[in-house]
């Protein structure tokens, strides 16, 4: 993704082969459930530059697990057709040519139908595989398991982005009254401060479980007294920010920022056009208690400026949310139209995982003694830190369970097609 799509791990220890090829099987399931609504024409469309097909997400993923399992780990296996490995390699390298990434739209062949069919042959040589695969590739299976669920999300955002070009508004799925996309009935409480940790912490990851490379190494970091927002800015707040003149005041903005919203006539967040906004099961009214998304760094941070807060640094971020429960909270469970809904919860600190992405000022660099994994799979991470900032928390697109207080998900300040939102800070 100048998007998060492939890492490196580290991993302190594998699951057993048999609960891993419950996960692997579970996962797989998961992605040909959130394609099965799509048309071959729609799955094989690529709306800009930053996304990608679903077709092409369905792909890379089995791309992976082939080429770093299958073919690096089990002997006598064959690619199932090796022209597949320059059409769906993303990133690597070390892999060789590949083809262009904003030209991933023109590939309508192989089809979706062919896709799946490579899919289960790849997963019926994976689940074959597993109970004598070496820990090494075991580890690469759990990579491999983390590495699907980040392209899980993109997929749904990818198609949303595609669906919301078209002048009929689509919806992917149909709203059966199992998320609130109407207007809630619910009222968003007023802001309220939290005081967060102060002095000396230690952030990043902590060695037990999977977690990316750029997650670590673990170390400390330095307080100063300051605040965070119970909860997520929600629409209703964004829409008094647009009414006083938030997207013409020049002074609230970054320079960049401002440049953005000239050339790209920004007037609101993405998906927003006269009152309503565009979900996965089509056009609704905008629910003013509901948290703000597809919101831009640049927007977040002249928002914070309008609010006289500030965005938190993501290591604030990481030690309000270290003691609280990373599997809760809004997130993917099973393929259906996910869209934030306000909270309802009186919990001090509210949808600091799932709902939306949040923006923190944080740059996305290394951590002290960071060193990138050897070999394709540490290619990702190391080089792509710079120019981009840090989000924390997860969305209600991310699969559970994939996120912990240390996941650092990263994005270029002017992208916001993702589920991105904002909690304020302020100092004390």
């Amino acid at each position: 993704m100048a998007s998060r799509t492939d890492a490196s791990p580290i991993v302190a220890r594998t699951d057993p082969a048999e609960a891993l090829s419950r996960r692997f099987a579970a996962l797989r399931r998961l992605s040909a459930d959130l394609a099965a609504p799509l048309s071959d024409a729609d799955a094989s469309a690529q709306s800009m530059d930053d996304a990608s097909p679903a077709k092409w997400h369905l792909a890379h993923t089995s791309w992976f697990f082939e080429t770093f399992v299958l073919r690096d780990h089990v002997t006598g296996y064959s690619l199932y057709d090796d022209r597949f490995s320059y059409l769906f390699n993303s990133y690597y390298e070390a892999e060789g040519p590949r083809h262009a990434r904003p030209r991933r739209g023109l590939l309508t062949r192989p089809s979706l139908a062919e896709v799946l069919r490579w899919r289960a042959h790849v997963d019926a040589a994976v689940l074959d595989a597993l109970p004598r695969l070496s820990p090494a590739a075991l580890a690469l299976v759990e990579l491999g398991i983390h590495h699907e669920q980040q392209h899980q999300e993109l997929l749904l955002t990818d198609i949303k982005h595609l669906f919301a070009q078209n002048p009929l508004g689509p919806a992917m799925w149909r709203d059966d009254g199992a998320i609130a996309n109407e207007v809630s009935r619910l009222s968003a409480d007023k802001l309220r401060w939290v005081r967060g940790a102060e002095g000396m912490v230690s952030v990043g990851h902590s060695g037990e479980g999977f977690a990316f490379d750029c997650e670590g190494p673990r170390h400390p970091v330095l307080l100063a007294p300051h605040a965070l927002a119970h909860r997520p800015v929600t629409n209703g707040e964004w829409q008094e920010f647009i009414a006083d003149g938030g997207y013409r005041t020049p002074s609230l903005w970054l320079s960049d920022g401002w440049a953005w919203v000239q050339a790209d006539a920004i007037d609101a967040p993405a998906y927003w056009r006269d009152g309503r906004y565009f979900t996965l099961s089509g056009w609704r009214a905008i629910d003013p208690a509901a948290p703000v998304t597809h919101i831009s760094f640049y927007e977040a941070d002249a928002f914070a400026n309008w609010a006289g807060a500030r965005l938190p640094t993501e290591s604030e971020w990481e030690a309000a949310a270290a003691a609280l429960d990373p599997s809760g909270g809004d997130q993917l469970d099973a393929a259906g139209p996910v869209q934030p809904a306000a909270a309802d919860d009186d919990a001090p600190l509210q949808q600091m995982f799932g709902s939306v992405w949040e923006w923190t000022g944080s740059a996305y660099r290394p951590y002290p003694g960071f060193r990138a994994a050897p070999g394709a799979v540490g290619e990702y991470n190391g080089k792509f830190m710079s120019g981009q900032f840090v989000l924390r928390g997860g969305s209600v697109a991310t699969p559970r369970g994939h996120c912990r207080a240390s996941y650092r998900n990263f994005f270029y300040p002017h992208q916001r097609w993702q589920f991105t939102g904002v909690r304020l800070a302020k100092d004390l």
